[in-house]
């Protein structure tokens, strides 16, 4: 599983368009399993910094227990309706949650607001990045694929 300094390193003009695509919005839509297996759909802010992809969690919310249960994720960026619509980005892979209170406080230093009292973070080990977008033509989906350890896909519809 990779960091998202490994999507950069390995193609870093399709890291640079998901990135953009991650950071239009604050609020992204991130689905985990709950107990019984069955799929969770909550909302989540996510950071990318450090070389590596972040979010946050309010203390033993659902969408944290379900992460600490089974670390598989899949995080959505924000989107909006057509004809604006110029694409989403997708991540998905497994996380580990990080307890140490020192890198919490250096990775929201710059942060408008902070969380009061107990907060989970979780770092992202990467499994897959995909960008779904309109062709320049606007006639048909592009969607590109990256996989660690693999070439880059692209795939028209």
């Amino acid at each position: 599983m990779a960091a998202w300094r490994d999507v950069v390193d390995s193609e870093p003009e399709f890291a640079e368009r998901a990135r953009a695509f991650l950071d239009a919005g604050v609020h992204k839509t991130i689905a985990t399993l709950r107990r019984d297996g069955s799929p969770r759909i909550s909302g989540t802010e996510a950071k990318i910094a450090d070389g590596e992809l972040w979010f946050g969690a309010m203390w033993r919310s659902r969408k944290a227990l379900d992460l600490r249960r089974d670390p598989r994720f899949a995080l959505h960026s924000a989107s909006i309706d057509p004809p604006a619509w110029e694409g989403d980005a997708k991540v998905s892979g497994h996380v580990e949650e990080i307890d140490d209170d020192e890198r919490k406080r250096r990775l929201l230093a710059d942060a408008d607001e902070k969380p009061s009292g107990q907060w989970h973070l979780f770092v992202a080990r990467i499994d897959e990045v995909a960008i779904v977008r309109l062709s320049g033509e606007r006639d048909r989906l592009v969607v590109e694929l990256w996989k660690d350890g693999e070439e880059l896909k692209r795939m028209d519809r």
